[in-house]
């Protein structure tokens, strides 16, 4: 199995280059990030290319933090701040060659919020499929995120569907085990519908050697039944081990 850190939860001491080339040195096959923007995208290609790292995934902006927005794809009436938001994300794809962007929904409800939602993907993907660059969408449960209008895997398969697959589900084991549990089980029967996986520990969200999930068994059992690009290891660190690395290989 191969692994991807996200750097926006690891090594976050480091800058943004010195953190990519920090995972390499720690065994990490790919990096991911949350909003990178405040770098200059050109510094962070250096990086990945000089450590031969693959970026799989980054963040649309969320917007205005302080007034608690989380993401604005699904906001009626701020359609043209979400796809200024998906064209900054698409420039910054590019001048790095990362393969995915997760396209924020933000907090929001109803039909409206559906509609807004199908409609700023669809732009989305007209920015990016002729890059050949993924688009993601990610159920978040509503106790760390409350409020966010993908709160469960229904929702975002739904979003898909009348998108015509304009995206695909970033699996974050996390989320979905606080949403619904099954992992193995849904992992495995919609597993053309994944884009990513990610993980972290139930229900800390720290190193991924504990908790409510098996990782050592879940990831490999994914892995088994034909999931071949890396697993993202989004988690927040309460150590500076990386040592489940190494217990989770076969």
């Amino acid at each position: 199995m191969q692994f991807s850190a996200n750097l926006g939860f690891l090594f976050r001491d480091l800058t943004l280059p010195d953190a990519i080339r920090a995972a390499k040195r720690h065994g990490f096959a790919a990096v991911e990030l949350h909003w990178p923007y405040d770098t200059d995208a050109s510094v962070v290609a250096e990086a990945l290319a000089e450590t031969g790292l693959p970026l799989l995934g980054i963040n649309t902006a969320r917007g205005d933090v302080a007034a608690g927005d989380f993401g604005l794809s699904a906001l009626p009436g701020r359609q043209t701040e979400a796809r200024a938001a998906i064209d900054q994300a698409v420039e910054w794809a590019l001048a790095t060659n990362c393969r995915n962007i997760h396209v924020m929904a933000g907090k929001a409800a109803g039909d409206e919020a559906f509609a807004t939602f199908t409609g700023n993907l669809r732009y989305a993907t007209e920015a990016a499929a002729p890059h050949r660059i993924g688009l993601l969408i990610e159920p978040l449960n509503p106790r760390d995120a409350p409020g966010y209008f993908l709160a469960d895997l229904p929702t975002a398969l739904r979003v898909i569907d009348a998108t015509e697959g304009a995206a695909k589900v970033m699996f974050d084991c996390y989320h979905m085990q606080i949403i619904q549990g099954d992992l193995l089980d849904t992992a495995t029967k919609y597993a053309d519908r994944i884009g990513h996986i990610q993980f972290a520990a139930v229900p800390d969200r720290s190193e991924p050697d504990h908790g409510e999930v098996d990782y050592g068994w879940l990831l490999r059992a994914i892995a088994d039944a034909g999931y071949s690009a890396p697993f993202g290891a989004e988690y927040r660190p309460a150590t500076n081990s990386f040592a489940w690395m190494e217990r989770f290989q076969p």
